[in-house]
């Protein structure tokens, strides 16, 4: 065996004896509140279709519209002339959802982030992060090569020391604070009027992913609209492929901002444009949010009941703040074990294990959609009790 075949080879059983291995699983149908994997039919919540858009008849035509008029590609990169018309119309949609002048979209929220925090911060920078921000935040902070400072998971006292210190030092010419807007794993809010006041406090830019929260917090406007400061945040960075739906990412704030990331964001220069049918989606889609929060409030009626289902029956669901409702289990090979128990009972729930989240902190991540019944959720309680039960957890 070769030096790669040993390493690949240890460390794959590794994983697998440790509980970490994650297999893959392939949906026969398409990713609504029941799928379908192996012929079994399954009622589905490890979904991040937030609002069941990805299934929308009104997002699929706009899709299939823009195939006939542009084709099912861009052709090239946005720079050079894969900048269509429909691009154009979703970023100007984007920034009028955002509250903000402007708009860049890119292929993926990980593209956001990478592109974006590389394009504005370097080496001579530094970055206050939150030790549970994404892993695209911890990407692109790495990839600017600012100084990267964390600060505990919604610490407000932590962050405004570290602030004070970071500025006080003089080392740096720029400081950013950098956030999650809802926390995927937890569900948990970031004290965003907090950090706006520290940011403005220690002249720090401010950068809100909110992946999780566009489409879910603030009638759906996202986090920096349910505090009433879309205005005071630099960065509004989030993901089309949630609750809008689709696929790609954006970021919104100043016209001078996305100017800027438009000539300097590498994934947006290097990489070939959203698909016209994506774009077009994407537009329905944030159209159709702005003007019906019938979505957004059945996400939040469907959330707020199986999380009190499961909270009743005794599982540790932790502190979710928004419709994401964790079952923490702890141990990684129970957890797998959990998450298996519940597919063979007729309930997917994929396990979360290290290192998408802390050692001995497994859960299985519960996303109820605002597709589901009543019905559908009674069903996974009752499976939910026998499977707990059954293994001791609650």
């Amino acid at each position: 065996m070769n030096a790669l075949n040993i390493f690949l080879t240890e460390n794959l059983n590794d994983l697998k004896s440790n509980g970490l291995y994650n297999k893959i699983d392939s949906l026969e149908s398409s990713n609504g509140p029941i799928i379908t994997i192996n012929n079994k039919s399954l009622i589905n919540l490890s979904s991040n279709n937030y609002l069941g858009f990805a299934t929308n008849a009104r997002l699929k035509k706009a899709a299939i519209d823009a195939v006939n008029t542009y084709g099912v590609g861009a052709g090239a990169v946005r720079t050079i002339n894969g900048t269509l018309t429909v691009h154009d119309t979703l970023e100007n949609t984007i920034a009028k959802f955002k509250g903000t002048e402007a708009a860049i979209a890119f292929q993926s929220g990980f593209n956001c982030n990478m592109g974006a925090i590389s394009a504005v911060m370097d080496k001579n920078d530094a970055i206050l992060s939150d030790e549970l921000n994404h892993a695209s935040i911890i990407d692109g902070c790495r990839l600017s090569g600012a100084t990267v400072i964390r600060y505990k998971h919604s610490d407000m006292n932590d962050l405004r020391e570290k602030a004070k210190l970071t500025k006080e030092s003089n080392l740096y010419n720029k400081i950013m604070v950098i956030t999650d807007g809802v926390f995927s794993m937890d569900g948990d809010i970031a004290k965003l009027d907090e950090i706006v006041k520290i940011a403005e406090d220690f002249d720090l830019i401010t950068y809100v992913d909110d992946a999780h929260g566009s489409g879910v917090t603030g009638n759906g406007a996202g986090t920096c609209k349910r505090f009433g400061l879309s205005h005071k945040v630099d960065f509004q960075v989030g993901t089309l492929s949630k609750a809008i739906g689709v696929v790609g990412g954006y970021v919104a704030g100043s016209r001078d901002l996305i100017d800027w990331l438009k000539v300097r964001g590498r994934p947006f220069l290097f990489s070939t444009a959203l698909t016209p049918g994506a774009a077009a989606a994407c537009t329905e889609s944030i159209e159709l949010l702005m003007n019906n929060h019938s979505y957004v409030n059945r996400l939040w009626k469907n959330g707020n009941y199986l999380k009190k289902g499961l909270n009743s029956l005794g599982f540790n669901i932790g502190n979710s703040q928004t419709p994401i409702t964790p079952c923490i289990i702890g141990d990684e090979a129970k957890t797998q074990l959990f998450s298996k128990r519940l597919f063979e009972e007729g309930v997917y729930a994929k396990s979360i294990v290290f290192p998408t989240v802390p050692k001995g902190t497994g859960r299985v991540r519960n996303m109820p959609t605002a597709a589901h019944s009543k019905e559908m959720l009674d069903n996974a309680l009752v499976i939910y009790e026998k499977v707990g039960k059954e293994l001791g957890i609650i």
